[in-house]
């Protein structure tokens, strides 16, 4: 009987959220790349399935769940080590050393020993720091390859503006009945607003959705899966969000955004400087991204900004102007 040869596989680890998923992107696309021949791996949280496979960087997704931010287990990986192993997790050795573990022929990694491994910056934006990465390994990725392939279904609610209150944490949410008054401010002018929420958000879209007087119809409640998420962000006319997965969604297919930033500032996680996207921020020290009450800086941005940086995306030829500075402020 003649045995069926592996495609050796490249291991990249990633096991985050959706915003972290999508940007790495670049890093990723970088990888099947300079790998064309390889099975690319990626683990990451079993949720994130289908957004990983609908990025077309990757052939299968190895189910690895963490605890909050820490460093998940490889326990399902099977059959011999990677040809390649890439730590696009984290900045410090557990890390690396849980991909270590698997005896790749060779490991990628901020936190590898002697002369040659890249020093991590603090202060670098999240797409370009991991790019860096590569390309300190001969590995060419572009922090601004973002755009995912258009998806597959239709939208449930195409032309409207989305909007989503939640985050993961508190310190990124903006006040509910900031987004309502945002919201009600766009209905009168014309404008259909559905309003978003992950699967335990329910309480909030709904809270948001009642002040703003919206239809029930238009509050999608229960946590779209994501090709329907992604479908519905392709096809909006905007999205309106705080500083999480859904603003780089939003990113990924081109949609016009305004998105809040908080305790992190834009120059280190918002979107490439284009005029179809707009991050309102307050600079000042920075806070907890994963802070438990909003974060003072989110709170400064008022609503008749956000609302006033929404309107002018939706004129005629909103999106076509420069965007002068991120509106960064």
């Amino acid at each position: 009987m003649t045995s069926v040869r592996r495609r050796p596989r490249v291991l990249v680890l990633r096991a985050l959220g959706l915003g972290d998923l999508l940007a790495g992107v670049p890093a990723l696309r970088g990888v099947r790349r300079a790998f064309p021949g390889h099975e690319v791996v990626l683990a990451l949280p079993p949720a994130l399935r289908e957004a990983a496979l609908a990025t077309a960087t990757v052939d299968t997704v190895l189910p690895a769940e963490a605890p909050h931010r820490g460093v998940p287990s490889l326990a399902h990986w099977t059959g011999p080590p990677p040809d390649l192993a890439v730590d696009l997790h984290g900045n410090g050795p557990a890390s690396r050393d849980a991909l270590a573990a698997l005896a790749p022929r060779r490991l990628l990694a901020f936190a590898l020993p002697g002369p040659g491994t890249p020093a991590w910056r603090p202060d670098e934006h999240e797409r370009a720091r991991w790019c860096r990465l590569l390309a300190a390994h001969g590995i060419a990725a572009d922090p601004d390859d973002v755009r995912l392939p258009p998806p597959a279904g239709a939208s449930p609610a195409p032309g409207a503006v989305v909007v989503h209150p939640g985050a993961e944490s508190a310190s990124r949410r903006w006040p509910a009945e900031r987004y309502a008054a945002l919201v009600r401010e766009l209905r009168a002018g014309g404008r259909r607003v559905v309003v978003t929420g992950g699967p335990k958000e329910d309480a909030l879209v709904l809270d948001v959705a009642g002040r703003a007087g919206l239809p029930e119809r238009d509050a999608l409640r229960g946590g779209l899966p994501f090709g329907a998420l992604s479908a519905l962000v392709a096809g909006a006319a905007l999205v309106v969000s705080g500083d999480t997965g859904l603003a780089h969604l939003a990113v990924a297919h081109a949609t016009p955004s305004v998105t809040l930033f908080g305790p992190v500032s834009p120059r280190l996680w918002g979107p490439p400087r284009r005029a179809r996207h707009v991050a309102l921020w307050k600079p000042g020290p920075p806070g907890d991204p994963h802070g438990d009450v909003p974060d003072p800086l989110l709170l400064r941005i008022r609503t008749d900004e956000a609302t006033a940086a929404a309107l002018a995306l939706l004129r005629p030829g909103g999106t076509a102007r420069r965007e002068e500075e991120a509106r960064v402020r």
